[in-house]
């Protein structure tokens, strides 16, 4: 099965939350994401342990709540494996 337009779609759903939840943050997590990591956004779709620790040190105790609207807009996506593992690696 060809991943590609999950990938496509969890990475846009993850840049539109964090797009609507302010620039300065959206643009905090692109700087700490290619400083600490020396990737994108994109490239956490292959490695969501690296998005987790950026994403929880620019939200704080809004973390959780990002977490959850960025899987309220995948749907029935959700369902797809290699997004399950994504989130399970997001939530613990």
């Amino acid at each position: 099965m060809d991943s590609e337009p999950y990938k496509l779609a969890l990475i846009s759903y993850v840049e539109l939350v964090l797009m609507r939840r302010g620039n300065t943050n959206y643009h905090l997590v692109l700087a700490k994401l290619g400083s600490l990591y020396d990737c994108k956004i994109v490239d956490c779709y292959d490695h969501p342990e690296y998005l987790k620790t950026v994403l929880k040190e620019v939200y704080k105790e809004e973390y959780n709540s990002v977490i959850s609207q960025i899987k309220s807009y995948l749907g029935d996506l959700s369902n797809v494996p290699k997004i399950i593992a994504f989130f399970k690696i997001m939530e613990n």
